[in-house]
């Protein structure tokens, strides 16, 4: 095993995807299952997310669901991949997060980001607009502050003053930024676009203030990482979630998972397809001997600390596998893989 690769930290955020055939219940229980599975195989972290109004996503509470994962695990770590500062007060926030780090004792970690709302429906639904973000880092402070107890409000956040609970930026546009300024740990994704994602982390570590959050950078990098038999079964892992974006951006709906089967018998527009197509380029996607090379030149050229994997597919025991195999090129714990 490589030793750039025997260096980093392995984790899974898992966006509780739902699958044609399948309900939202479901998607949410087997978020919860993928978790115990990640724990048994020695991953580092597992982090859910919050989506709002999406057909194909059932994580729309992110901290409930950081709470059923913990309850269902005993040692990895469980946090948000991420929470949607700007759809929410602060205040609100640090209590959700005092609540799970007072239960779950050094386990939790706040992963946080700047989006709002999807559509212009869901911002309306959840009282906010876009303009909700522009002040994205007085709302971090703000959060921040109240673990510290340095609001000037007067107010005390129960129970979450004085608690450590490690704080994780998205880098999504001015993120890294955001992250340096702030001093927290970055989680940056797309890899494919390799070249906005090494701005971003330039900039970050360039500019990177220490904070008691952080003493130096550190570096997340997230995204799709589908491994299997043949290199053929790995791209098939990649089809579901694929035609999906392809989906969404002609249709303006984000669908459930369907079938790669499915999928690969429709009959595509010319925009569909490129899309399509587009889904399924610069993932690390193949064998276990391609994707070990894929990850050793992705660690070494940006440096990361950690891998945080992103993938979604509509065969369960497929995905299951994967997370298997990648368990044993990063020589975790229990890196046994099915046949």
């Amino acid at each position: 095993m490589s030793s750039v690769i025997a260096s980093a930290r392995f984790s899974v955020l898992d966006r509780s995807r739902t699958r044609e055939g399948h309900t939202a219940p479901e998607a949410l229980r087997d978020t919860v299952a993928l978790a115990r599975e990640a724990e048994r195989l020695g991953y580092h972290r597992f982090w859910v997310s919050e989506h709002h109004g999406v057909p194909g996503v059932a994580g729309s509470a992110p901290t409930v669901l950081a709470a059923a994962v913990a309850g269902a695990t005993r040692t990895i770590r469980v946090g948000t991949g991420g929470v949607m500062l700007p759809n929410h007060r602060p205040l609100v926030v640090a209590e959700q997060f005092g609540v799970l780090e007072s239960l779950f004792p050094g386990r939790v970690d706040m992963g946080l980001g700047r989006s709002v709302g999807f559509t212009d429906g869901v911002r309306r639904a959840l009282g906010r607009g876009k303009g909700d973000a522009e002040d994205f880092a007085g709302q971090l402070d703000e959060l921040l502050g109240w673990f510290l107890g340095t609001s000037p409000t007067g107010v005390r956040a129960r129970p979450s003053e004085g608690l450590t609970v490690p704080p994780f930026m998205l880098a999504m546009g001015e993120g890294a930024a955001v992250a340096a300024r702030a001093g927290l740990p970055m989680v940056i994704g797309d890899l494919r676009d390799r070249d906005r994602m090494r701005r971003g982390i330039d900039h970050y570590r360039e500019h990177f203030r220490p904070s008691r959050w952080a003493s130096e950078p550190y570096v997340v990098v997230s995204g799709t990482v589908a491994v299997a038999a043949t290199a053929e079964r790995a791209r098939r892992l990649l089809v579901p979630e694929a035609w999906s974006m392809a989906y969404s951006r002609t249709h303006g709906t984000f669908p459930p998972l369907p079938p790669a089967e499915r999928v690969e018998s429709l009959a595509m527009t010319a925009k569909e397809r490129g899309f399509y197509e587009a889904g399924l380029a610069g993932q690390l996607a193949g064998t276990e001997d391609e994707v070990a090379r894929g990850l050793e030149s992705l660690l070494a050229e940006t440096g990361a600390q950690e891998v945080l994997v992103t993938t979604s597919t509509h065969d369960r025991e497929a995905l299951l596998d994967s997370y298997r195999r990648l368990a044993a090129i990063a020589g975790l714990r229990d890196g046994s893989v099915g046949r």
